[in-house]
């Protein structure tokens, strides 16, 4: 399964409007099959909270299906994936509440995102339980990848164990190619 960008169908009158999130059987038309076993959820208060880039790894790699339930972020995917072509080439969305948008981050990328607007919220659903002995990632400012991050003036608000994250480069991914190409997004 490649990284995708999915754009759930919003049906909308007078009240609002309503999306159907996650849905088995249609998200196996689009190539997403994995069982999902958790849900997060996260708050950011400030503009310019940085999450990432992050990943677990086997046998308690996850998948990930992302989406911003309030605010705007920025979001994004690295192929950590040892041998891939594309390997430190990356993806990137603007998902926001209003656009309805979620990305799939499949196994094999890092994965982060930065808070565009205050009290942003995101949820995803991941394919693997939390295993703290199985984290890892990549510095959010790794020369090598030059992600663009649009961040405010005074920078990044980052937690303290995503300060001291290695470049993709010092990392030992614990990730093979699989065959699958990093695609883009639109």
């Amino acid at each position: 399964m490649p990284v995708k960008l999915v754009r759930p169908k919003r049906f909308g009158d007078d009240r609002g409007w309503f999306s159907e999130t996650y849905n088995r059987d249609r998200y196996r038309t689009i190539g997403i099959d994995c069982a999902f076993v958790q849900d997060n959820h996260s708050m950011s208060r400030d503009v310019g909270v940085l999450r990432g880039l992050h990943w677990q790894a086997p046998p308690h790699a996850q998948d990930k299906l992302v989406r911003c339930v309030r605010g705007r972020i920025w979001d994004v995917a690295v192929d950590a994936r040892r041998g891939s072509p594309s390997f430190g080439q990356w993806v990137a969305a603007e998902l926001s509440a209003e656009n309805g948008h979620q990305l799939f981050v499949p196994v094999g990328f890092a994965h982060g995102f930065v808070t565009l607007e205050p009290n942003t919220e995101v949820e995803y659903k991941v394919s693997a339980l939390y295993a703290p002995q199985s984290e890892g990632g990549v510095i959010w400012n790794d020369p090598g990848l030059a992600l663009p991050w649009p961040l405010p003036p005074q920078g990044p608000t980052l937690s303290p164990k995503d300060e001291i994250l290695g470049t993709l480069s010092e990392a030992t991914s614990p990730f093979d190619y699989d065959g699958r190409p990093l695609e883009p997004i639109d």
